[in-house]
């Protein structure tokens, strides 16, 4: 059994991001006691996207940001993009229909192959 160390990663994803190398580590809990500071900043950072009902809408977020659990900055790199591309389509097509946004639609053709 390999045990490998893991840390808690606060990623920033733009809408715009292409890939992996678009996302940009924020900042990371080296120990669980550290969490609960990320967790806040986490909640901080995302607060802007919450309705008049304190639920989180993914379609009024400028930029998503997520946190990841993994043992170096390139899996947290791929993981967070992973973890945040649905949300980032979901949040261009909303643009795209709601005011009809051409930057938002070449971005879905070009980058997630959605039309």
């Amino acid at each position: 059994m390999n045990y490998k160390h893991k840390f808690f990663y606060l990623c920033k994803i733009p809408l715009s991001a292409e890939g992996p190398e678009d996302v940009e580590i924020i900042d990371r809990a080296e120990k669980s006691e550290d969490f609960p500071a990320l967790f806040k900043e986490y909640e901080e950072l995302r607060s802007h996207a919450f309705n008049k009902d304190k639920l989180y809408s993914i379609i009024r977020a400028d930029d998503v940001f997520v946190l990841i659990r993994t043992g170096t900055e390139e899996e947290a790199h791929e993981k967070a993009f992973e973890e945040a591309e649905q949300e980032i389509v979901t949040n261009l097509q909303h643009k795209v229909m709601q005011a009809g946004d051409n930057d938002a639609k070449a971005i879905l053709k070009e980058v997630h192959g959605v039309e």
